[in-house]
């Protein structure tokens, strides 16, 4: 297994991120099935304040570039990621792997 994780910034509006919130609370049923087609096995997102952090587990196959690339292209995809991108704090026509930035591993306890 992989684990990728990324970081975004949402825009500072509280109406905004509660529309953000209430978004991934009910996620639409084609962006889980193309999330999970794609060979992400799990994916979480944390907030603080503005501050999102995405822990994304994958299968050990999974190319970053090249899988991200083929989820963009199912159904819905598309839709959804201009519908969240009203919210986020970046360029609304970014693809999603130029929005959420990868972040580095500096510690393992294990």
């Amino acid at each position: 297994m992989k684990r990728y994780c990324r970081t975004l910034e949402l825009r500072d509006d509280p109406e905004m991120i509660a529309r953000y919130e209430e978004a991934h609370a009910n996620i639409w049923p084609e962006i889980r099935e193309g999330i999970l087609s794609v060979g992400i096995l799990d994916m979480q997102i944390y907030r603080y304040g503005t501050r999102l952090f995405m822990i994304m587990d994958t299968v050990d196959d999974f190319d970053f570039e090249k899988d991200n690339e083929r989820l963009s292209k199912l159904p819905r995809q598309a839709e959804w990621e201009a519908y969240v991108a009203q919210m986020q704090g970046c360029d609304p026509n970014a693809p999603s792997t130029d929005k959420w930035h990868l972040m580095d591993k500096i510690f393992s306890l294990v």
